[in-house]
């Protein structure tokens, strides 16, 4: 009996109509790298990676239009759907058409309100004034000098549906803070969800709120302190072994607005019922940064809903005079290149780019080398080439295991500081990021690497799976515990001598489980840089595999890395490496920027 080792020709080969077959096959491929759908107007490369039966596909979808399987209107029960020359599977189809659909809706109802929410502004300009009159002085240091921040939050308390995007340090969280100062003082009785895929991103976010500094009153301050964050299974409530959950369209969640950061992560299938358990009446702010990796599932959401117009930032006259009246400093006043009148994209005044970051400089170090790969300026990234060319960025190209030693020697800190929560924190100061599993520059060698090193300097004794200061990350949600998939902590005994597994929860309170209920985590000196998206630390270095045309290596992944640390970066990898990264990107098939107008025009 023959039998066939391909996923994709196994799903192929399910459907018995041979026009079909290479259809389905490379529908069922493109899902697998993270596509929602097939275009069906490019024409098809084999070169020999593919079975012989999709070899000479013609461009289009005319060998697809008769087929009894393949629904054309979207509306039919097909297993698949033509639409837009584009081929999905029925389900992929209804979480595009759903995400797209409830964004339609936050915009329709928000216009109705419109009038009324530029009256509570008004009424409000005093208070906003002085919440952004102690924001960063402006610096002529060549960057972008307009005040995307007080753009943003203006957009963020006019509509129901906005859009903050921004690299690490633009102030996406200091902008939602204050967007949450004025709607609680417009209305203290506000309830607020704060929501991100990982827990670790939820924390972090709900964190950053409580500390940011902020000129209001006790009670708004207690409002911010009350901020509980959730993952976004959490809030929706996860049905036990169900793709369902209990908030949905027909039981939607009860907010007045909800936040959700590291919106890059979400897959199709999670923000499309996201969106759909949230009411339309609600404010929903998504954040995140647009050049960050996609999610390791099918879809590219919050890319494709940022670029799904030509041009960010722009505003009607009325609009940006209105911003612009809240803004002293002239300096700082948005200009009238972004002037555009009757855009009729939907998304037309809802999303806005902070430009400046408050954390690099865009000049030199990590700021100039993370624009440099997004990019994709090589004259720019073989300036960081030499040793030693910049403080914050040291491109290693031989792979130094010295280099490698020294950085890793920096765990001792967390290992021998006795305060457990001072521990979680000093492991936090610095991480080796990987951009591969397996090999020899993959996650599970390099956690052995680092293991073998610091055993080796009898910092740790590898004598057991959960062994004493071992680092982990949790790798699903453990709900009966509060912890969740992306979770650090470190092995530690407690009192009585017992192996326990210590964590940080969101309030910043130790909470400790025994590592027998923990059975699926990983040891975490290195995680991938995948796993990394919502963290950040002092230090990284950043690994690169040493083998050629590997496909996963992109620009929005070195990117990622990058962007983690903080203070410094290594980053080990050869310049050819280096250049082929910078030069792939990523580009997931999806319909949201064509559906986007078509659908509603």
């Amino acid at each position: 009996m023959h039998t066939i080792n391909d996923v994709h020709q196994q799903f192929a080969e399910y459907f018995q109509i041979p026009a079909l077959k290479p259809y389905a096959y490379l529908l069922s491929r493109k899902l697998s790298e993270g596509h929602i759908c097939l275009h069906l107007d490019k024409r098809i490369e084999n070169g020999g990676e593919l079975p012989a039966f999709c070899d000479n596909l013609p461009v289009g979808s005319k060998q697809l239009q008769h087929i009894p399987l393949v629904a054309k209107n979207g509306n039919d029960t097909q297993p698949f759907v033509l639409y837009q020359e584009r081929l999905y599977l029925q389900r992929y189809f209804r979480y595009e058409t759903t995400f797209l659909r409830r964004i339609h809706q936050f915009l329709a109802t928000e216009k109705t309100v419109l009038q009324e929410r530029l009256e509570m502004l008004e009424i409000n300009r005093a208070f906003i004034s002085i919440l952004f009159a102690t924001g960063p002085a402006f610096k002529a240091d060549g960057g972008d000098p307009a005040d995307w921040q007080l753009s943003a939050a203006v957009t963020g308390v006019l509509n129901n549906f906005t859009i903050i995007t921004g690299g690490p340090g633009t102030g996406k969280t200091t902008t939602v803070a204050k967007i949450l100062a004025i709607l609680y003082n417009l209305d203290p009785s506000l309830k607020v969800a704060l929501a991100a895929p990982t827990g670790k991103a939820a924390a972090r976010m709900a964190e950053s709120l409580r500390n940011t500094q902020l000129p209001v009153d006790e009670t708004i301050t207690a409002q911010f302190q009350s901020l509980t964050p959730s993952t976004i299974h959490r809030l929706l409530r996860a049905k036990k072994d169900s793709p369902y959950f209990v908030h949905n369209a027909d039981n939607p969640l009860n907010f007045d607005v909800v936040i959700v950061d590291e919106c890059s992560m979400i897959d199709v299938a999670l923000f499309a019922k996201l969106l759909d358990a949230i009411g339309a009446g609600t404010r929903l702010i998504l954040l995140g940064d647009k050049d960050q990796l996609a999610s390791v599932e099918a879809g590219s959401l919050f890319g494709d809903l940022c670029q799904a117009q030509d041009t960010l930032n722009l505003f009607t006259a009325d609009r940006l005079a209105l911003i612009n009246s809240f803004i002293p400093d002239e300096q700082r006043k948005l200009p009238l290149t972004q002037v555009k009148e009757q855009d009729s994209h939907p998304l037309f005044q809802h999303l806005v780019e902070l430009r400046r970051s408050h954390r690099f400089s865009g000049e030199k170090g990590i700021g100039k080398f993370s624009k440099a790969i997004i990019a994709n300026n090589q004259t720019a990234i073989q300036s960081f080439l030499p040793q030693h060319a910049d403080e914050q960025v040291q491109i290693d190209q031989e792979y130094s295991k010295e280099l490698f030693r020294d950085f890793v020697s920096g765990y001792s800190a967390f290992i021998v500081e006795n305060d457990i929560r001072t521990a979680l924190k000093l492991l936090n100061d610095l991480r080796v990021l990987c951009a591969i599993r397996e090999g020899e520059e993959g996650l599970y060698a390099i956690n052995k690497t680092i293991e073998k090193i610091l055993h080796d300097k009898r910092l740790i004794r590898v004598n057991a799976d959960f062994y004493e200061n071992r680092p982990i990350i949790l790798t699903r949600n453990y709900y009966e515990h509060g912890l969740f998939n992306g979770d650090t902590g470190i092995i530690r005994p407690d009192e009585q001598g017992i192996l326990m597994a210590w964590f940080e929860d969101s309030n910043g309170e130790l909470k400790a489980v025994l590592p027998g209920y923990l059975t699926e985590a990983e040891t975490v000196f290195a995680m991938t840089i995948h796993k990394s998206q919502g963290s950040e630390f002092k230090e990284v270095m950043v690994i690169l595999p040493k083998a050629k045309d590997v496909p996963i290596l992109t620009r929005e992944l070195l990117y990622t890395g990058v962007t983690r640390a903080k203070q410094k970066v290594y980053v080990q990898a050869s310049a050819a490496i280096l250049m082929q990264t910078a030069a792939r990107f990523v580009e997931r098939a999806s319909g949201i920027g064509q559906r986007f107008t078509d659908d509603h025009s």
